[in-house]
């Protein structure tokens, strides 16, 4: 099990908050273990606070969307200042040989208004052990940036530069949790992205007043999407659970479009993330309006994975059928 402070910016609550957090989790878990990670934009991170929430049995993650170009498109103060210098400082401080084993990694934003590979670099350049890559989140009714209609790619070439770049590499430089799960799902495997494949979503959200909700991505289809009306301590997860909107999360390609479930590649993309399926009308039973994008990017990446395989005298097929029985 897995337990995520997220935001918003739970920093602004104060380490001693976030301690003592922790401390009431811990208890009410008993035996249970939990893996506690804490993600941050970094700014309010510093060396005391790091070691603090480390000594605490937190793992930290940082948001950054690569380099300064990109992560100002989105992550500047309420004066318009730029917040890079401060959230590069924090990344940096989490690489170093003392904290690198509690640091979490990167969370990157795509942005394909900025060159893919000035990104790509501009993060292998800060030293963290790993780098997960998240797409904007947007619906029918309200694309993401510089997406067309047209049917043409932006996201998957933008990500396609950079897995190539990756893959490629003598010995790669970093994990990259969405190219891993990706692979892992062209190989035969399950996966482990929210965004990939079919697995359940085993996933609840808990407000700071103690409301349930469900992924906090929904909040992007329309106002309240997330809501489920239960809370902490009237409701228990199983009441949760039994929400159809979380019910949906769980059945695989039963809850997909048609077009989705006729779709060669629906067991490795899964229909993309729940939240960008939403159309006004048909609500979440749509494809992902990133459709064209990631059937794309997974197309590349079995072709790219089958050239490599025959280089060394098998192929995918027969690889995807051992790991299957």
């Amino acid at each position: 099990m897995a337990l995520v402070l997220h935001g918003g910016e739970p920093l602004l609550g104060g380490t001693d908050y976030v301690e003592s957090a922790i401390t009431a989790i811990r208890r009410g878990l008993g035996p249970i273990q939990a893996d506690l990670l804490l993600q941050t934009n970094g700014v309010l991170l510093t060396a005391s606070i790091a070691d603090r929430l480390i000594d605490a049995g937190l793992s930290i993650g940082i948001s950054l969307d690569g380099n300064q170009a990109a992560n100002d498109l989105n992550r500047t103060f309420s004066n318009g200042r730029s917040s890079y210098h401060a959230v590069l400082g924090a990344v940096r401080l989490m690489s170093t040989t003392a904290r690198v084993e509690s640091f979490a990694g990167i969370l990157c934003t795509v942005q394909i208004a900025i060159p893919p590979l000035e990104v790509w670099r501009s993060l292998l350049d800060t030293g963290s052990p790993s780098i997960d890559f998240l797409l904007p989140h947007g619906t029918w009714e309200a694309p993401p940036p510089g997406l067309p209609s047209d049917g043409s790619t932006p996201y998957a070439d933008w990500l396609i530069a950079i897995f190539d770049e990756w893959f490629d590499a003598a010995v790669r430089p970093v994990r990259v949790r969405m190219f891993e799960d990706l692979l892992d799902l062209v190989l035969g495997g399950p996966g482990g992205h929210e965004g990939f494949g079919l697995q359940p979503f085993p996933a609840v959200v808990i407000e700071t007043d103690g409301s349930y909700e469900q992924a906090d991505s929904l909040k992007a289809a329309f106002e309240r999407a997330a809501q489920t009306g239960l809370a902490v301590p009237e409701h228990s997860i199983d009441d949760y659970l039994a929400q159809p909107g979380v019910i949906a999360r769980q059945i695989g390609s039963a809850a997909l479009a048609h077009a989705c479930r006729e779709c060669d590649v629906v067991r490795i993309c899964g229909g993309g993330m729940y939240a960008h399926r939403y159309r006004r009308g048909s609500g979440f039973r749509n494809p992902s309006v990133y459709c064209a994008n990631l059937f794309a990017l997974v197309r590349h990446i079995q072709r790219r994975v089958a050239t490599a395989l025959e280089e060394r005298g098998t192929s995918l097929a027969e690889v995807t059928l051992r790991h299957n029985c």
